[in-house]
């Protein structure tokens, strides 16, 4: 008996790449920053900074990891996506002694 496999147009549009992988990490992040609402409760949460630096640190994890195997366009959204993360935190960070204005996530979101 073979195995049934969908056409290669639904494969495509269901396959885990690089980049998407390190999109859902971001944005897991911003959940986590509260800039987005959460997927499952549709509501946004408050912000859990150490759950948003774990997000940080799985990445750059990776990036270390991965270090001279990847494209030029996945290093650059790696890099990228870091600075992003970083700057959210420390901003966040800074602010967690005053009220909190508008979010000001600069997280590209798909």
């Amino acid at each position: 008996m073979s195995e049934e496999r969908p056409p290669h147009g639904d494969h495509e549009a269901s396959a885990i790449n690089f980049v998407g992988f390190v999109m859902s990490l971001a944005h897991t992040a911003a959940v986590h920053f509260g800039d987005v609402p959460d997927p499952v409760r549709g509501a946004t949460i408050a912000a859990n900074l150490p759950a948003a630096q774990q997000m940080i640190d799985i990445l750059a994890l990776i990036e270390a990891k991965t270090r001279g195997n990847l494209t030029a366009e996945e290093r650059q959204l790696l890099e990228q996506v870091l600075f992003e993360l970083r700057l959210r935190f420390v901003e966040m960070h800074n602010a967690s002694g005053s009220a909190a204005s508008e979010p000001k996530s600069r997280i590209i979101l798909p």
